[in-house]
């Protein structure tokens, strides 16, 4: 998996890489109505216990994308996708404050798009 679209993360006492992947991005706006919608939700939240949903579901998302990717490649030997529940088990809320540098970096990274500008000829007629 490229390493230019993933961030580190540890859940429990394993790392997982989130991804974020056309997959993803099609759960993220059926649930925020797109990417740019995500942040203001995540930071209105009306209450602590609402917030925390929405960073585990995220989490969650994010970390199993690169598990079916993985999956996809080694058809023989799965592994176990994470569930909202394993997250919330295995994190304490600080843990999840820490990794909202990981969630915006894997967010950028999936949605940046590399643009290449052609250099200007010698014969452009300038405008």
């Amino acid at each position: 998996m490229n390493n230019e679209r993933t961030a580190n993360i540890m859940i429990g006492d394993e790392e997982h890489k989130l991804l974020l992947t056309t997959k993803a991005t099609k759960e993220i706006a059926g649930r925020y109505g797109g990417l740019e919608n995500l942040g203001d939700k995540l930071m209105k939240s009306k209450n602590v216990e609402m917030a925390l949903s929405e960073i585990v579901w995220l989490i969650t998302l994010l970390a199993n994308q690169s598990i079916l990717v993985y999956n996809l490649k080694h058809k023989e030997q799965p592994k176990d996708l994470l569930t909202e529940d394993k997250v919330e088990i295995l994190t304490s809320p600080i843990d999840l404050a820490e990794y909202k540098e990981a969630i915006m970096n894997a967010l950028y990274k999936g949605a940046k798009r590399n643009i290449e500008s052609e250099p200007e000829s010698k014969n452009m007629v300038a405008p």
